[in-house]
């Protein structure tokens, strides 16, 4: 478990007796999960911490409208302010109107936001602390107007055109609303060396779904994965609104794909956490897929340039190459020898 957040902290010294604690989209914090009855996010990391401790964890697609969650929530404000918009929308559907709700997070992360988000949405805000460069806000679930006979948190999905395909988009998940320079560009060194046979590739890292749908058109048979259910959700979606077939899984990296092998893995890997550098994800993609390829199988990733990649490619294959370089994004290519 990692160190103590921030942000956790202003909320341990509330000294609160909380009996039944949902924590909403949080950080992994040890205090946090023993004080909490359970936790409902989008990060599949999170879910199985949780899950660990015999805590009730649940991705927000899989509950029920009206389902209970406690009259004890806390939202964590994420970096993203549309998600967190998302949240309160979601919130507002999920609990009874008048339910208290608290909000926390960095000042950094845009907890200031928070009060006129609130009165925009009809929600009353109470300030109840500040410390460690964090705020603490109050508020209440209100009745939200449905858009277009939809629930309110619908009004967050956005749908537009790009390399011949209909995406989903969702706040939050990589690359919302626009396509990543990087993915162009690994989808242009595709084009070229696919090989016309049907092949089973894995998404890595699937996003809103643009590399699987585009790899669904051309004959490939799809496993999309990604560690956050937003992204499953938008893959789903995607892949729906384009009349194409596909397997989609909530996974952290392989973790739900154990002994399963394929022709192909691609990615475009994350490298940030919240606002951190991580390079954690990457390097397990890269060190893990040579067993979940078949002899001969290709590895393709795109990574900014300045990205350490080529040392964990070479440590994890003995060879790889360059397919693309435009200066700020590289595509590398790596192959498990045939034995």
């Amino acid at each position: 478990m990692s160190a103590r957040v921030p942000a956790c902290q202003l909320l341990e010294r509330q000294q609160d007796n909380y009996a039944a604690l949902w924590v909403i989209d949080p950080p992994m914090d040890s205090w946090l999960v023993d004080q909490s009855a359970g936790v409902v996010s989008g990060n599949q990391g999170v879910l199985n911490e949780w899950a660990a401790k015999g805590k009730q964890a649940h991705n927000p697609f899989e509950i029920a409208v009206g389902e209970p969650l406690g009259k004890e929530v806390v939202l964590f404000w994420p970096k993203a302010h549309q998600l967190g918009i998302w949240w309160l929308k979601w919130l507002c559907e999920q609990l009874p109107t008048g339910t208290s709700i608290e909000v926390v997070g960095e000042h950094q992360g845009g907890i200031k936001r928070v009060p006129k988000i609130l009165a925009e949405l009809g929600m009353p805000c109470d300030k109840r602390d500040n410390a460690r460069r964090c705020s603490l806000f109050v508020t209440r679930s209100a009745a939200l107007e449905l858009a277009s006979g939809n629930a309110a948190s619908e009004s967050a999905w956005q749908r537009f055109e790009a390399v011949g395909v209909t995406l989903e988009s969702h706040p939050g998940v990589f690359g919302h609303g626009k396509v990543d320079e990087g993915t162009l560009l690994m989808l242009e060194s595709l084009d070229s060396c696919l090989p016309n046979k049907p092949l089973k590739v894995l998404d890595m890292g699937c996003g809103d779904g643009i590399v699987s749908a585009w790899l669904a058109q051309r004959g490939h048979h799809v496993t999309a994965v990604d560690v956050s259910a937003f992204a499953i959700e938008a893959c789903k979606r995607t892949l729906a609104a384009n009349g194409l077939a596909g397997r989609v899984l909530h996974s952290d990296v392989f973790s739900a794909l154990e002994g399963e092998q394929f022709d192909w893995i691609i990615s475009n890997p994350p490298f940030h956490k919240e606002r951190d550098i991580s390079y954690g994800p990457s390097q397990r993609l890269i060190s893990g897929a040579p067993e979940h390829l078949v002899a001969g199988g290709r590895l393709v990733i795109v990574a900014n340039g300045f990205l350490p990649y080529p040392e964990h490619l070479q440590r994890a294959f003995q060879d790889f190459q360059t397919l693309a370089d435009n200066r700020r994004f590289k595509v590398y290519s790596a192959i498990k020898p045939s034995r």
